[in-house]
């Protein structure tokens, strides 16, 4: 695979020759014949054949509105595939745009809406097959496996559980030599100082290439397949900041079993070194998942727009204090976002016990109408459009109160590898976090089965749940 200016310029020069192709195929007289003849809403419109200076100016418009736009791919950074073909695509999109905009308001050189429409309509399908194409693996010695950790007797202990060759490992200064938390340097020839004086010799078998702080650096130098994790606690914020690394850069993870009690693992992994499930969903259902969330947000803070004013109101006059309430909140692999909630208590210091609302005494008149009725939810739509949340997934817990519920659900973590939800399986099974054993099963079980109709079926039962709840409300 290409890396550092090779991948530059080759990429750079692809989407040269792709911008002047699509130009081109767009500007002869066939395509333009056929656009305008069959093609709904542009039917009604001329064949237009540019040639001469306006052919020239089309050229170098498109060259550099398309070059421009593309920038951030240029970068060798390994991506997932769907990834890039959802960025190489919004970039096609800004770069149509722009042109449109010129044109609109005559400010350069006007394409006509034909050959614009054609052209990044090509582009749109090359541009992304072209960087996942210059991304390919190579069809031999593909297999590059890294170890990275702070146990090196874990290391040391998997490599040969490792069916590939192994290119080397990522430490830190501070390593466990068997068992133990030790103070270690990395000696000149790639040796391990332990602080006590004594020195380690070096695994015989692999090469230290670093810390882990260089963890996105050698991913991207050595066009790294496979990560191998091997840290004494699983649980650690090193471990979890590893998987989110390998999970942006499309890189395969997989972990001892011993240690696999905090994430996800494939089905059907019976072997010492197992998978893990960075991607449990299908391509597809993020995709759907992802236009459902926006279609879904965007009905819900249109809808509700005048409902915000009357609430935010009547929280105004019930209690002093601010109208929207903010709380950090876990998503995935440990990140953590602002969820926004409409205020329904006093403004004081909160517990992160799990406790029922019955018990809770500072809830405030009003905040107890829109706990019932759920319409203390509705800013976190917002989060939903934003891309923090999902309309369905496993619920998104306080990031103080997480660590009570760890005690209670060791396997909590394995909640972390999808996006969290506004509800969920959970939710409509009345698991709270009072119960989080029984919140987690809920929670994994939806992970493995979730589907489009899984998420439509679990949207109309909780919209069925809130109107039960507003109609005892009113009856009492």
């Amino acid at each position: 695979m290409l890396t550092g200016w090779r991948y530059r310029t080759v990429s750079t020069l692809g989407v040269i020759g792709l911008a002047v192709g699509a130009v081109a195929v767009a500007n002869h007289p066939t395509a333009q014949l056929l656009f305008t003849s069959h093609v709904p809403l542009f039917d009604r419109l001329e064949a237009t054949v540019l040639s001469g200076r306006s052919l020239y100016l089309a050229l170098v418009l498109t060259v550099i509105a398309v070059s421009c736009s593309l920038v951030p791919l240029y970068k060798p950074q390994p991506r997932r595939v769907l990834d890039t073909v959802v960025l190489a695509q919004k970039r096609v999109l800004v770069a149509g745009l722009a042109l449109a905009t010129l044109g609109y308001f005559k400010w350069s050189h006007r394409l006509p809406r034909a050959t614009l429409v054609m052209t990044f309509g090509l582009l749109g399908i090359a541009v992304p097959l072209w960087f996942v194409w210059i991304r390919r693996r190579p069809s031999e010695g593909s297999d590059r496996t890294l170890v990275v950790g702070d146990d090196l007797e874990q290391i040391e202990r998997i490599s040969p559980a490792v069916s590939v060759p192994v290119l080397g490992y990522l430490c830190p200064s501070v390593v466990s030599v068997y068992g133990e938390p030790t103070s270690a340097e990395t000696a000149a020839d790639g040796g391990v100082t332990v602080g006590d004086g004594g020195e380690r010799d070096r695994l015989e078998t692999l090469n230290r290439l670093g810390g882990l702080s260089r963890l996105e650096n050698v991913l991207r130098e050595y066009d790294v397949d496979t990560v191998v994790l091997a840290f004494r606690h699983a649980d650690r914020a090193e471990f979890f900041g590893a998987l989110d690394t390998c999970h942006d850069h499309g890189v395969s993870v997989k972990i001892h079993r011993e240690y696999a009690d905090s994430v996800l693992v494939s089905e059907g992994d019976v072997g010492e070194v197992v998978d893990v499930d960075l991607e449990p969903w299908d391509p597809l259902d993020h995709l759907y998942k992802r236009v459902f969330d926006v279609a879904f947000a965007t009905v819900g803070l249109v809808t509700f727009a005048p409902l915000f004013a009357v609430i935010a109101l009547a929280i105004k006059l019930d209690s002093p204090g601010p109208v929207l309430y903010s709380q950090d909140r876990t998503a995935g692999f440990g990140d953590t976002f602002p969820v926004y909630k409409f205020r329904t208590m006093i403004p004081e210091g909160e517990s992160a016990t799990p406790s029922e609302d019955e018990e809770n005494d500072r809830i405030t008149r009003v905040g107890r109408v829109l706990r019932r009725t759920h319409l203390d939810e509705l800013p976190q739509l917002w989060s939903i459009l934003a891309g923090n949340m999902s309309v369905v997934g496993p619920r998104a817990a306080w990031t103080e109160e997480e660590v009570l519920l760890e005690e209670d659900a060791p396997a909590w973590r394995k909640r972390w590898f999808v996006k969290p939800g506004l509800t969920g399986l959970a939710q409509v099974n009345d698991a709270s976090s009072t119960d989080p054993e029984t919140k987690l099963r809920y929670d994994l079980e939806y992970i493995r089965r979730q589907s489009f109709w899984l998420d439509l079926k679990i949207v109309v039962q909780q919209v069925w749940g809130v109107l039960e709840d507003v109609l005892e409300m009113l009856d009492r």
